[in-house]
C-alpha cells in the first residue's frame, strides 16, 4: 500500500475520530498534543461529506495496524529508567532519562502550550527577558516565535540574547518560575539542569520569525556580542539553503509541497534556487511551474515569507526523519 502523505494522514485520522463518536473521540483527544488537536480539529471542520468506500477504507487500515500491536510493558516511562539505570549506571542513566522524558517532569508547560501566541506574550509582557527566555525555551520552536512578534523590538532582541546565551536551567529556577507563573510551571525534583536554550534554539526560532525581524534580532546581537551572532548566524537555515539540499532531498521535498504553496515561495526565490527545483522535477512539471510563475501577478512579502516558513517546517520534519540532510550558515551539520 502506498504511504500516505501527510495530509492523507491527518484526513485519515480525522475520519477515524468521526467514526468513533463523541466520547470516544474525545476520550482520544485527551493524549494528544495541543497541536495535534489544533491540527486534527481543523481537519475534522474542513471535511464535510467522505464517501462510504473511504471510512470503510480507513477502518480496515487501523483494524490491521491495531491488530499488528502489543502491549510489550505496563509502563514504558518506568522501563526506560530501569534498563538505563542498569546498563549505565545511576548518574550516566540520568542524564539520558532527563531528555528522553524531559517532556512529563515539565508538566505546567504544558498548559502554556495550550494558549495562543498572544496570550502567553500577553503573560510574559512585564517579566524580565531572563524569565521570558527561560519560559519559551520550553516551547515549540514555531510557537516560540509567534510569541516574541507580539513582543516590542527591544523586548525581543533582548529575549533572544538571553535564548543564545542561555546554557541550561537549574531545578531551582524552575520553581522560582512556577512561583513567577502563578504555577503555570512547574519545577520538578531532578538534580540535573534541563539542557534547553543556546545558539541552535535561538536559531530555531529565528528561522521561524521572518527577514526583517531576523535581521533586527542579528544586529542588536551583534552589536553586543559579534561571536555570539555569528554562532546564531552558523546554526541558521533559511530560505535560501533549500539550494544546498541534495538532489534526492529536493525530490522528497516536492512530494510533500502543494503546487500553489511551491509557486508562491518561490516568487521570493534566488533564480539558482529555481533551477534547482526545475531539474528535480519531470519536464512537464517543471514546465508547468515556470508558467505558473511567470502568469502569477505580484504576491505580498508576507504571504511569500509565510509559505517560505511552511516548507521550512517540512524540511525539518524530513531531516528528523533522515530523508534530507542539513546544513546551515557554517559546515556542521543541522539536523
Amino acid at each position: 500500500m502506498a504511504v500516505a502523505t501527510e495530509e492523507e494522514g491527518l484526513e485519515n485520522a480525522a475520519i477515524l475520530l468521526m467514526s468513533l463518536g463523541e466520547f470516544e473521540a474525545a476520550e482520544v483527544f485527551k493524549h494528544l498534543s495541543p497541536k495535534e488537536v489544533q491540527r486534527l480539529g481543523e481537519t475534522i471542520a474542513r471535511m464535510k461529506a467522505v464517501s462510504r468506500e473511504r471510512v470503510d477504507a480507513v477502518i480496515d487500515d487501523f483494524d490491521r495496524l491495531a491488530s499488528s500491536e502489543s502491549l510489550l510493558v505496563a509502563d514504558s516511562n518506568e522501563y526506560v529508567k530501569a534498563v538505563l539505570r542498569k546498563a549505565l549506571g545511576e548518574d550516566k542513566a540520568n542524564l539520558l532519562i532527563d531528555r528522553i522524558l524531559q517532556g512529563s517532569d515539565v508538566t505546567g508547560i504544558e498548559s502554556l502550550k495550550w494558549m495562543d501566541p498572544s496570550s502567553v506574550a500577553e503573560l510574559l509582557r512585564n517579566e524580565h527577558p531572563q524569565i521570558a527566555a527561560a519560559i519559551l525555551v520550553h516551547l515549540e520552536f514555531d510557537q516560540a516565535s509567534d510569541v516574541l512578534k507580539h513582543f516590542t523590538e527591544r523586548q525581543r532582541n533582548e529575549v533572544m540574547v538571553r535564548i543564545a546565551t542561555l546554557d541550561g536551567i537549574q531545578p531551582t529556577a524552575l520553581r522560582d518560575l512556577n512561583e513567577v507563573m502563578s504555577k503555570v510551571l512547574a519545577g520538578g525534583d531532578r538534580s540535573k539542569k534541563s539542557s534547553l536554550g543556546g545558539v541552535k534554539a535561538a536559531a530555531e526560532i529565528l528561522n521561524m520569525l521572518g527577514n526583517a525581524i531576523e535581521t533586527s534580532v542579528l544586529d542588536f546581537v551583534r552589536e553586543n556580542d559579534n561571536d555570539l551572532a555569528q554562532k546564531i548566524m552558523d546554526n541558521m537555515f533559511t530560505f535560501d539553503d533549500v539550494e544546498k539540499i541534495d538532489d534526492k532531498g529536493i525530490q522528497a521535498l516536492m512530494k510533500e509541497v502543494q503546487s500553489e504553496s511551491l509557486v508562491i515561495a518561490l516568487k521570493g526565490a534566488s533564480p539558482a534556487l529555481r533551477e534547482k527545483i526545475f531539474k528535480n522535477m519531470s519536464t512537464r512539471a517543471a514546465e508547468t511551474l515556470r508558467e505558473d510563475l511567470d502568469s502569477r501577478g505580484p504576491v505580498r512579502l508576507s504571504e511569500v515569507e509565510a509559505e517560505q516558513k511552511e516548507m521550512l517546517k517540512i524540511i525539518r520534519r524530513l531531516a528528523d526523519e533522515g530523508q534530507i540532510m542539513l546544513t546551515g550558515g557554517g559546515d556542521d551539520e543541522f539536523v
